[in-house]
């Protein structure tokens, strides 16, 4: 699926914390963004198979299907394996991160996250074409 030109570019957001998923939102739906939201792994790859978005920003602690393993499942299928995930996850050590990007993560963020960071991220990534629009 092609975006529109006169479309905002829209992010999925798939956290199992409301109040992470709030800020996340927020920041993003003032910056232009269309946003969606799953509350798990596994709402969040089926999320990402219907609406196809630009960019997903994954949690890695999550119920049923945990982030690292909603990517994998994400790299694995054609129609989205194209997406640009970035995690964005209180687990900061270096092999968390490494192990996130072994996964197909295309970036890896630390919450609580810099807003501006993420924007930037967000726009490098979509200015790259690393997004599949």
């Amino acid at each position: 699926m092609t975006r529109r030109p006169d479309t905002p570019p829209t992010v999925l957001i798939v956290d199992d914390s409301p109040t992470e998923t709030h800020i996340l939102a927020t920041i993003l739906k003032k910056a232009g963004y269309q946003v969606e939201t799953a509350s798990n792994g596994e709402e969040g790859v089926a999320q990402a198979r219907a609406l196809r978005p630009d960019i997903i920003l994954m949690d890695v602690i999550m119920p049923v299907l945990n982030g690292y393993q909603a990517t994998r499942l994400l790299r694995r299928e054609a129609d989205t394996a194209d997406i640009p995930i970035i995690m964005v996850t209180t687990k900061d050590l270096q092999t968390d991160r490494t192990w996130g990007l072994r996964q197909g993560a295309t970036d890896y963020l630390t919450k609580p996250v810099d807003r501006q960071l993420l924007l930037d991220r967000i726009r490098e990534l979509l200015d790259s074409g690393a997004a599949h629009g």
